[in-house]
C-alpha cells in the first residue's frame, strides 16, 4: 500500500515529466519567427513543422505503446520515452535545413507518445474516481508551466543567442529527469485506489475499441476534445507570430508575457478545471460536461477580442481569459476516460482519447491554420495570420460546444457500466 507521502511525489514527477513534455514540444512556436527567418518558408509549412510532423508518429504510436503499458510496467516507460524525446530535442538544434528539423521532431513525437497513457494510468491508480479529475487537473498544470517555460526560456535565448541554442538548453535537462523517474517513483498496484482486481483477461486493442464505441460519451468527449485542441494548438503555436507581424513585439519581451500569460492563466484553467469537474459532478456528471460546453463559447468571445486588437497590449491582456476558459475540459476528459472502462483498458482508453485529441487538434489545428493564413495573405498581407486565427476561433469553439452536451446526455449511463470486464 502506497503511503500518501509516495503518492504526492509520484504525483509531481509525473507532473514535472508532462512540463517537460510541453517544454519540448512548444519551445517551437515561440522559435519559428527566427526559423522562417533563416529558413524562408510559408505559414503551411511551419504549420506542418509544429504539428503534423509531430503528430504523426505521436498519435501512431500512442496505441502501440498504451498496450505495453496496460501489461508490463508504466514507471519504466514513462523514463525512457522522457529519455527519447529529450535527446531529440537537443538533436534539434544541430538542424541543417527545413527537413532535419522536421525529422528531428518527428523524433520528438515519438517519444512523447510514451508519456500520457502510462501516466494516465499510473494516476488512476493512485487516486480514487472521486479525486481523480483534481488529480489529472495537477498533471496537467505540466502543459501550463511547459509552455510557460518554453516562451521565457525560448524568447530570451534566441534574442541573445539564437533558436539552435534554445533546443540544447531544454532538452539536455530531461536527460536527467528521466533517471529520477526511473529510480525513485513507486509503480502503483493497478485497481488498488477503487478496492478493485484486475483478475479478468487482458483485452486486445479491438476488444477495448469495441467496448468503447459502445460508449457514446467517449465518442463525443473524444471529438469534443479534439476540437478544441484544434483551437489550441493553432493559437499557442501561431499567437507569437501574430504578434510579431502585426505589432512588430520583439521575442524577448513576447515571451516574457506570453509565459506569465500561459502560466498563470492557462494553469488555473487546467486545475480548476479538475476542481470544477469534481464539484459539479458529485451528482451527475452531465453538469461537468454543459459547464464545458459553456466555457468554450465564452472562450471563442473573448478570442474575438484578442484577433480584433489594435495594439499589442489589448491583445495580450485579453488573451488572459480566454487562455483559462479555454483549458477547462482537460482534466475532466482525461479523468473520465480513465473511469469508462476496466482496469486494464485504461492506458488504451487515454491513447484513444489523445488519439482523438492529437489527430484533430495537433495534426490538423496548426496545418489548416497555417493554409488559411497562406490563402489569406494575397487579401490582408502580413494581417493574414490575424484573421486565420479569428476565423478558426468562432468556427470550431461552437462546435466543440455541441459535443460537449452531447457527451454529458449519455456519461452518467456509461460510467455505471466500467466494470464490465475487469
Amino acid at each position: 500500500m502506497l503511503t500518501a507521502g509516495a503518492r504526492r511525489y509520484a504525483m509531481l514527477i509525473l507532473a514535472v515529466v508532462y512540463m517537460f513534455n510541453f517544454i519540448d514540444r512548444q519551445i517551437l512556436a515561440i522559435l519559428l519567427p527566427a526559423i522562417r527567418d533563416e529558413f524562408q518558408v510559408g505559414d503551411t509549412v511551419l504549420g506542418l513543422l509544429t504539428g503534423t510532423a509531430f503528430a504523426l508518429f505521436y498519435v501512431t504510436l500512442g496505441i502501440p505503446i498504451a498496450q505495453v503499458a496496460d501489461r508490463w510496467n508504466r514507471r519504466n516507460l514513462v523514463a525512457a520515452a522522457l529519455a527519447i524525446w529529450s535527446g531529440m530535442t537537443a538533436l534539434s538544434g544541430l538542424a541543417a535545413n527545413i527537413w532535419q528539423l522536421t525529422l528531428a521532431r518527428i523524433g520528438v513525437g515519438i517519444g512523447e507518445a510514451g508519456c500520457s497513457p502510462p501516466a494516465h494510468s499510473m494516476i488512476s491508480d493512485y487516486y480514487p474516481p472521486e479525486q481523480r479529475s483534481i488529480a489529472m487537473g495537477f498533471y496537467t498544470l505540466g502543459i501550463s508551466t511547459g509552455i510557460m517555460l518554453a516562451y521565457l526560456a525560448g524568447g530570451w535565448v534566441v534574442e541573445h543567442y539564437g533558436w539552435r541554442q534554445a533546443f540544447f538548453i531544454v532538452g539536455v535537462p530531461g536527460l536527467v529527469l528521466a533517471v529520477i523517474m526511473r529510480f525513485t517513483v513507486v509503480e502503483p498496484q493497478r485497481g488498488a485506489s477503487e478496492e478493485r482486481v484486475a483478475s479478468g483477461s487482458r483485452p486486445t486493442f479491438l476488444e477495448v475499441l469495441q467496448f468503447l464505441r459502445q460508449r457514446r460519451s467517449f465518442i463525443h468527449m473524444g471529438v469534443a476534445a479534439g476540437l478544441s485542441s484544434f483551437v489550441g494548438y493553432a493559437v499557442v503555436n501561431f499567437f507569437p507570430s501574430y504578434v510579431v507581424r502585426s505589432f512588430g513585439m520583439g521575442l524577448a519581451e513576447l515571451g516574457f508575457w506570453l509565459g506569465i500569460i500561459v502560466g498563470i492563466a492557462g494553469g488555473v484553467g487546467y486545475f480548476g478545471g479538475g476542481v470544477i469537474a469534481d464539484k459539479l459532478g458529485r451528482d451527475s456528471r452531465r453538469k461537468s460536461f454543459n459547464f464545458l460546453a459553456l466555457a468554450s463559447l465564452v472562450s471563442m468571445l473573448f478570442y474575438v477580442t484578442v484577433f480584433l486588437a489594435q495594439s499589442s497590449g489589448w491583445a495580450l491582456a485579453m488573451l488572459v481569459l480566454p487562455t483559462g476558459f479555454a483549458n477547462l475540459y482537460l482534466a475532466t476528459v482525461l479523468a473520465q476516460a480513465q473511469s469508462l472502462v476496466s482496469l486494464r483498458m485504461r492506458a488504451v482508453a487515454s491513447a484513444l482519447v489523445l488519439l482523438l485529441i492529437n489527430i484533430i487538434g495537433l495534426a490538423c489545428g496548426p496545418l489548416l491554420t497555417g493554409m488559411l493564413s497562406d490563402a489569406l495573405k494575397p487579401s490582408f498581407g502580413a494581417e493574414s495570420i490575424r484573421y486565420s486565427l479569428l476565423i478558426v476561433c468562432v468556427l470550431i469553439l461552437p462546435w466543440a460546444a455541441w459535443h460537449y452536451v452531447l457527451a454529458g446526455r449519455s456519461i452518467d449511463a456509461d460510467l455505471g457500466r466500467a466494470r464490465e470486464q475487469d
